[in-house]
This record gives structure tokens, C-alpha cells and sequence, in this order.
């Protein structure tokens, strides 16, 4: 097995947050494998193992993902670049909902360089006969999270993103009918931010006990 991190699962857990900021370096094929083989351990309901994962390192392909994603960027969230005097405005606190300019930035910058992670990977389900019908082809998503914690295991960074756009590239990746690109993940050695805990809200929260709104505190 490749060299990395031991570590304890809730330290991987809490340490796996979103990284959009990548190093040219490659990703060595014996730790995509052991990445991969992570992976394909998550749930699959009634062991379908229902899926497909596309290792995209081609130069030419990740520059057609990369164009439709910058697209789907503007579209869905209409960011602009941020300057660095909007990096010196206050932050959005620990555990609110919401992004910041920081943020911002980041989710910028993937927009512009996804094609140059050294790996995206395509997390595909098969089998999908109705593409309307809620939860088709969801069940993909616990094994994308040990994909992620296994990257992290390595020293590599991760973010998961959607797969729009990637209908148009259908022939280009030949997938059969039945397949549906679930989400896009670019794996890279970090080039800025440090592996840390994700801000989210506390758990005592969004937490409820038996009914809906009922919540107690944390011992």
C-alpha cells in the first residue's frame, strides 16, 4: 500500500473539508487505486454496486469538463471574481449558514482551473431507468464521501461538485444510456488551505429527539 496518514476515522471525519485549490503534481496510480478501492466499500443498497468511476486525466477531456463547469458557475450562482478588498469584509462566523468572500473566491477560482486538477473523477450510477424519479441514483454518495476520506488518508484534496453539464459530454466519455454522472470530484495535492474541521452549524441544532423541535443540549 502507498504511503500515508494513520489516522483515527472521526480526525479523517473532521479534518475532510472542501478543497479547491490544487497542485499541478500527479497522483500516483497505486493511490488512485487504493483511493478507489475505498471507495467502492461504501453502502450499496441490496449490494447492487450500481456504479461506474471515471478516472479523467486526459488533457483534452478535462478542458471540455472544465468550459461546461465555468458555465454552470456563472449560471447557477453568477459570482465574479473577488478582490482582495472584499477579503478584508467580515467573515461569516463559525458555524453560520452561508458563504463568505473567502469562499466566494475559491468557488471562483475551481470555475476557471478544474481543468487543471490532476484528476476528476466522474461518480457514475448505472442502472437509472427513470432520471425524474427522487433518489435515483443517490445512493452513489456514501461511497464519493469514502472516496474523499480515503484522498484525505494521502494528503490529497477534494471537493464534491455536481455533475451538470456533463450530459453534453455523454458520447465523449461513452456512456451507456443507463449511466448518470452524479457528481464531479478534482483530486489534487493542495496548493493553498490546510486540512481542517468544516464550519457547520451545532449539532444541538439540527439535532431533534423523537419529534421534530425537540432538542436537547449536549453532555
Amino acid at each position: 500500500m502507498a504511503d500515508r496518514e494513520v489516522l483515527d476515522v472521526l480526525d479523517a471525519i473532521h479534518s475532510t473539508r472542501a478543497m479547491r485549490y490544487f497542485k499541478p503534481d500527479p497522483i500516483p496510480e497505486d493511490v488512485l487505486w487504493e483511493i478507489l478501492d475505498a471507495a467502492i466499500r461504501g453502502p450499496t443498497g441490496a449490494n447492487s454496486q450500481s456504479w461506474g468511476w471515471i478516472v479523467i486525466r486526459d488533457t483534452e477531456l478535462k478542458r471540455q469538463l472544465g468550459d461546461q463547469y465555468r458555465e454552470f458557475i456563472r449560471r447557477a450562482y453568477g459570482y465574479d471574481r473577488v478582490t482582495d478588498e472584499e477579503l478584508d469584509a467580515v467573515s461569516i462566523e463559525s458555524g453560520s449558514v452561508g458563504i463568505d468572500a473567502r469562499n466566494r473566491r475559491s468557488v471562483v477560482h475551481l470555475g476557471e482551473h478544474l481543468a487543471e486538477a490532476p484528476v476528476l473523477i466522474a461518480a457514475t450510477s448505472t442502472g437509472i431507468t427513470d432520471r425524474q424519479s427522487p433518489g435515483a441514483g443517490g445512493g452513489i454518495f456514501g461511497a464519493i464521501q469514502n472516496l474523499m476520506l480515503a484522498a484525505r488518508s494521502f494528503g490529497i484534496g477534494s471537493v464534491l461538485t455536481g455533475g451538470q453539464g456533463i450530459e453534453s459530454m455523454r458520447e465523449n466519455l461513452r456512456l451507456p444510456e443507463d449511466a448518470v454522472v452524479m457528481a464531479v470530484i478534482p483530486m489534487g495535492y493542495p496548493s493553498q488551505g490546510n486540512f481542517s474541521e468544516p464550519r457547520r452549524r451545532p449539532v444541538e441544532e439540527v439535532v431533534h429527539w423523537d419529534l421534530w423541535g425537540s432538542h436537547q443540549d449536549r453532555t
